[in-house]
């Protein structure tokens, strides 16, 4: 058994959570056009402005996402995040109607778990969409 020891720090909130996506404009247009989450920041940068840092996030929201191109041979997709909505049926009926979202699961619950459902971005991003 390990032991751990806390320690402080200086911390206070989880701010900027990455997705690493093939095409930054591809996944900007589902954010903003599927989900109807907004642009946060927009900026290139690097000697030559060949990088770009690009964040979106749900509105009224204070975390944000950045979409990040694959970086040291890396490659799109693989991570997660969850969301959450007070109304997780009408959210899932809302993205079913609109098309064009991969939705991997219908809203589901299960024994100390909340009401949820997941999606997948053009990358293969899992979003677990979960009742607050």
């Amino acid at each position: 058994m390990t032991t751990h020891t806390p320690t402080s720090t200086t911390v206070t909130n989880i701010g900027v959570t990455m997705f690493t996506v093939a095409d930054q404009d591809t996944a900007l247009d589902f954010y903003t056009g599927k989900l109807g989450w907004e642009v946060r920041g927009d900026t290139r940068f690097g000697p030559n402005d060949e990088y770009r840092w690009l964040e979106v996030a749900p509105p009224g929201s204070t975390a944000r996402l950045a979409l990040n191109p694959p970086m040291g041979g890396g490659q799109p997709g693989g991570s997660g995040i969850g969301v959450e909505t007070a109304d997780v049926h009408g959210e899932y009926e809302r993205l079913r109607a609109l098309g064009g979202v991969q939705i991997d699961s219908e809203p589901e619950s299960g024994p100390g778990s909340p009401l949820l459902f997941m999606i997948s971005d053009p990358d293969g991003n899992h979003i677990a969409v979960v009742e607050a």
